[in-house]
C-alpha cells in the first residue's frame, strides 16, 4: 500500500478579498452546494469557504498535479456527511486521476483559526 499526502495552509484575508472582489471566484472554485454549506455557517462563513479552498488544494496536491492537467477547483467536492465530517467527492479529469491512480480511499482533515484555514488530505493507492 502506499500513502499520498497533501497540505495547503491560507490566510482568511486572502479569501476574504477574493469573495468580496466578484463573484466569478465562488463560481470558479466552490460547487452550489458547497456555497449553500458554506453560506449556512453564519459567523463561521469565512472559515468555512477557506477550509474548502485548501482542502480542495490539499486533494489536487495528494493527486500529484495540483490545480493542473485539466483538473479544476470544481472536480473537487467538499460537503459534509450527516455527522458533519468532510467528505471529497471527485468528478471530471480529477477523478480519473484518482482512478489512474489505483486509489481505494481518500480522507481530508480541516481546521482553522482566527487568521487562517488549513487543510490535509491522505489518498490510499493499492491494497
Amino acid at each position: 500500500m502506499d500513502i499520498r499526502c497533501g497540505i495547503d495552509i491560507i490566510e482568511l484575508e486572502r479569501i476574504s478579498r477574493a469573495l468580496q472582489s466578484s463573484n466569478s471566484f465562488k463560481k470558479k472554485v466552490y460547487t452550489e452546494k458547497e456555497q449553500a454549506c458554506c453560506e449556512n455557517k453564519g459567523k463561521g462563513m469565512l472559515q468555512s469557504y477557506a477550509a474548502r479552498f485548501c482542502a480542495k488544494e490539499a486533494v489536487a496536491k495528494a493527486l500529484g498535479t495540483g490545480i493542473s492537467e485539466g483538473i479544476s477547483f470544481l472536480d473537487i467536492e467538499i460537503v459534509n456527511d450527516d455527522k458533519g465530517k468532510p467528505v471529497v467527492n471527485l468528478s471530471g479529469q480529477a477523478l480519473l486521476r484518482y482512478g489512474n491512480m489505483g486509489a481505494r480511499a481518500i480522507d481530508i482533515s480541516l481546521t482553522h483559526c482566527r487568521d487562517y484555514a488549513l487543510a490535509q488530505a491522505v489518498i490510499l493507492i493499492g491494497e
